[in-house]
Order: structure tokens, then sequence, then C-alpha cells
């Protein structure tokens, strides 16, 4: 069964940096033409904010752009997001998971509060 862990969240203030982590198991990650990262506020849905693909092609959420960098470590089995000059409205619960649906079971995301 897929599984995924992530981790790395946290309070900081804005302009502040945070380094997310996922680690995943229960497939072959290489398989896995493009992860995701995902993010829900209270009361919103969860949206797609950055993606890596396999050989390294990334995609941004316009409003993170010049600010998060994704990458993946196939030996590690583990996808990052390194987010840079946080703002408040950053402030969320981060998931990965692949790109689109079908979606594998999501794992229990890690918070990042950004305060102001």
């Amino acid at each position: 069964q897929v599984h995924f862990v992530e981790s790395g969240g946290g309070l900081v203030q804005a302009g502040g940096s945070l380094r997310l982590s996922c680690a995943a198991s229960g497939m072959i990650f290489s398989e896995i033409a493009t992860f995701g990262w995902f993010r829900q506020a209270p009361g919103k849905q969860r949206d797609l904010v950055a993606s890596i693909g396999r050989r390294g092609s990334t995609y941004y959420k316009e409003s993170v752009k010049g600010r998060f960098s994704a990458s993946r470590n196939s030996t590690l089995n583990t996808v990052y997001l390194q987010m840079n000059s946080l703002k408040p409205e950053d402030s969320a619960v981060y998931y990965c998971n692949k790109e689109s649906g079908p979606y594998f079971n999501w794992g229990q995301g890690t918070q990042v509060t950004v305060s102001s």
C-alpha cells in the first residue's frame, strides 16, 4: 500500500523559509512520472502548488513562482519543497501525492503557519 509521510512544517515569520519533505513508500518511486505538492487552508479546497517530474521538470502555481522550489531524490524515495520568502497566505496543511488523479491515499500532511 502506498504511504506518504510529510514533514518539515512549522511556525515561521513572514519572509522566512521552510523545507518540506515527503517520504514515499509502497511504490516504485521512479515509476511515478510527476509528484505534486498540494496545500489546503481551513475552509478551502486542496490545491496543487508545485510539481516535479521524473526528469526534473517543474510546475508552480503563479502565487509561489520564484519562492518555492520542488525537487526529488529517487535514491531516498523522497520529494522536497523548498519554500522561501513565505507569506501569511502560504499558511496551510501541505501534502504530496501524484500530480493528478487517481490519487494514492493522502498522508497526514504537515502544517505550515506563517505569522505576519
